[in-house]
């Protein structure tokens, strides 16, 4: 990759599950390339204003957008993408956070994960994509969603910090938001029959006027110098697909 010219400058609109590799691995990216970038942050889906989708909606200038594959999968249907433009990065498992320094329950078996949060007093989740699977497709499955007092935080940092602060006894949401969260310990990932192998991936938002320096950005974040950061983040480099 060659750099371009020290004006370019990009946006990226980001949600917490990929914000780990991303912080670690942009500055090597802005000195190399010469490209200055501005981050911002939103959830991947829900409601309400801090979605990715509402802020662009709302005329938040971004020129890359990186979230969960069922959150982009959105942004094209409402033709916010530039066609053809959309990469899958990394996939991470959903697994369960407990304060830092508590015993770690068993969460391995379906039985195990069942019986923690039904013991627990309450159950921190994002209110994107991770919380919209557990409380309305994994909770039910168990039969246990009357069963479970659930809090939604508007963002995986909001459902880890209730964790830490003791104001839930757990908190199920991407590993790779879990291991870099402050005050919290992951306690193991859940079975493969109830996982969501979430899937988080980059695009360029049509109209940005900086293409060039959106392509570069993916491209690194593909490319063999980001899979180490990625795995050291809790997630799964997925087969690289550079763009020109």
């Amino acid at each position: 990759m060659q750099p371009l010219p020290a004006a370019a400058q990009l946006k990226v609109l980001i949600s917490g599950g990929f914000s780990g590799p991303y912080e670690q691995l942009l500055p090597e990216f802005e000195r190399t390339m010469r490209i200055k970038v501005t981050t911002l942050s939103g959830s991947s889906q829900g409601t309400g204003p801090q979605t990715i989708g509402a802020q662009l909606a709302a005329g938040i200038s971004a020129d890359v957008v990186i979230l969960s594959r069922e959150g982009l999968s959105e942004l094209i249907a409402a033709q916010r993408i530039a066609a053809g433009s959309d990469v899958d990065l990394a996939r991470t498992p959903l697994g369960v956070a407990v304060r830092a320094g508590a015993a770690k329950p068993d969460v391995r078996t379906v039985e195990a994960f069942k019986q923690v949060v039904l013991r627990a007093s309450t159950v921190a989740v994002p209110s994107s994509t991770s919380g919209i699977y557990v409380t309305n497709e994994l909770f039910p499955r168990l039969g246990i969603a009357d069963k479970v007092s659930v809090k939604r935080t508007p963002r995986g940092a909001g459902a880890a910090a209730m964790v830490a602060t003791g104001e839930a006894d757990v908190a199920v949401m991407p590993v790779s938001e879990i291991v870099h969260a402050p005050g919290v310990d992951l306690a193991g990932v859940l079975a493969e029959e109830i996982q969501l192998n979430q899937v988080f991936a980059a695009a360029i938002v049509a109209g940005s006027q900086e293409v060039q320096a959106a392509k570069q950005l993916i491209a690194f974040l593909t490319s063999d110098r980001a899979s180490a950061t990625i795995r050291k983040s809790g997630m799964e480099p997925l087969l690289k697909r550079h763009t020109d």
